[in-house]
């Protein structure tokens, strides 16, 4: 698991992408999915489809107990954030409609509603937070129109670390009867989500980045109160006799055969989560990150994106350094240090235009629950010599 580019080990900091190592026990579920429960579930009553079946619940259970969620079969699986994050954008939006985003949404927020807005079909405001990414709930109530009705918030910025206030936006949603969808891609199974005390319509979420899941698994939480159009339709395994979509969820929402495997990954992973505890992976987190500014933070002409030190933030360090293209930084990173860092513009050009980056971009590092103090103070002295070189 571990490469040597001679005698430095490799240290992986783009878990902000995806995570990694994963899990023994994630791994193990993969593969006895793999080799024993491999029948399509809900298409069948035989043994096999019926264990595949239950990873699939099993799956479901663990995520609604991490998400405050009273009913797992509120919880549709979809291939990643963006399936998510699209079906509810494409599938509850109608003509005439306003959103309110923020401008640190992921192009996972932005390019879909983007399209909507050049089709006509509806009008797009964009709350500014500060330089550092932070937003006060008061911007987003500013915002409201008669006809809004959706606000679409990140949780955290992919490029800034900065958290945002979703309670208190969640508030204002439900005062307003405007419904909120919430990108959790930087904060599922690394921030405490409580979908009904928070005020969440919709949740979207990643399965292999806080959940330790395989890629390819993700999930949406919708509100048992709202329907959505599906934005796949096809077999489920159940009411084939019908040529409409089904109306039970989550069938509703889970057109083809899912990835039973994957999913049974993703449960060994939530349940990896419960086990260690959302805080306790948070608070590691957030101390390496400290780490991280601390040491960043007394090099010269090195600028760190985001909330300041000692500030609420998920575990993203993103900085530029005068002088230095980003993309060079990284690839002298990895192919001198044998360190993995995100570069360039983070699918996110509103975050970058934000923090004043959207000319250069910027270097990403980003820690995961298996990183050490070790690794973090490796990748600290080596962008310390690379900025000496630079000076």
């Amino acid at each position: 698991m571990v490469e040597v580019k001679g005698d430095r080990p490799f240290i992986y900091l783009d878990h902000a992408a995806t995570s990694w190592p994963k899990p023994a026990a994630v791994i193990e579920a993969v593969r006895e999915a793999m080799e024993h429960d491999s029948a399509n579930p809900g298409r069948g009553s035989h043994a096999m489809a019926v264990r595949a079946s239950r990873i699939l619940f099993d799956t479901r259970k663990s995520l609604a107990k991490l998400l405050a969620v009273k009913n797992p079969n509120d919880i549709a699986f979809a291939l990643n954030t963006s399936m998510a994050l699209n079906t509810v954008i494409k599938g509850f939006l109608k003509p005439g409609d306003h959103v309110i985003a923020t401008a640190i949404e992921h192009n996972s927020v932005r390019r879909p509603l983007e399209y909507l807005k050049k089709l006509g079909i509806i009008d797009v405001t964009y709350v500014e937070p500060d330089e550092r990414g932070q937003l006060d709930a008061k911007q987003v109530g500013l915002a409201f129109r008669p006809n809004t009705k959706l606000a679409v918030v990140s949780h955290s910025s992919n490029l800034l670390g900065s958290i945002l206030p979703v309670a208190d936006i969640g508030e204002l949603t439900r005062r307003n009867g405007v419904k909120l969808l919430v990108d959790a891609a930087q904060t599922a199974g690394i921030m405490d989500i409580d979908v009904e005390g928070m005020g969440i319509d919709f949740l979207a979420f990643p399965g292999h980045k806080g959940l330790l899941g395989p890629q390819g698994t993700g999930g949406l939480y919708i509100h048992p109160d709202v329907d959505l159009e599906p934005l796949l339709h096809g077999g489920t395994g159940s009411q084939s006799e019908s040529i409409e979509q089904p109306s039970v969820r989550p069938d509703r929402y889970e057109a083809g055969t899912q990835n039973t495997a994957g999913i049974s990954g993703l449960g060994a992973g939530v349940k990896y989560v419960l086990h260690e505890t959302v805080q306790k992976i948070h608070n590691k987190e957030w101390a390496l990150t400290q780490n991280i500014m601390e040491g960043l933070g007394a090099l010269k002409n090195v600028r760190l994106l985001g909330p300041e030190l000692g500030q609420p933030r998920t575990g993203i360090v993103s900085f530029v350094i005068d002088g230095a293209d980003p993309s060079e930084i990284g690839f002298i990173l990895d192919q001198h240090y044998n360190i993995a860092v995100r570069t360039g513009f983070h699918c996110t050009p509103l975050a970058h235009e934000t923090a004043g980056t959207l000319e250069t971009g910027a270097v990403r590092a980003s820690v995961g629950c298996f990183t050490t103090s070790q690794e973090v103070e490796a990748f600290v002295e080596a962008v310390k010599e690379i900025v000496q070189h630079y000076s």
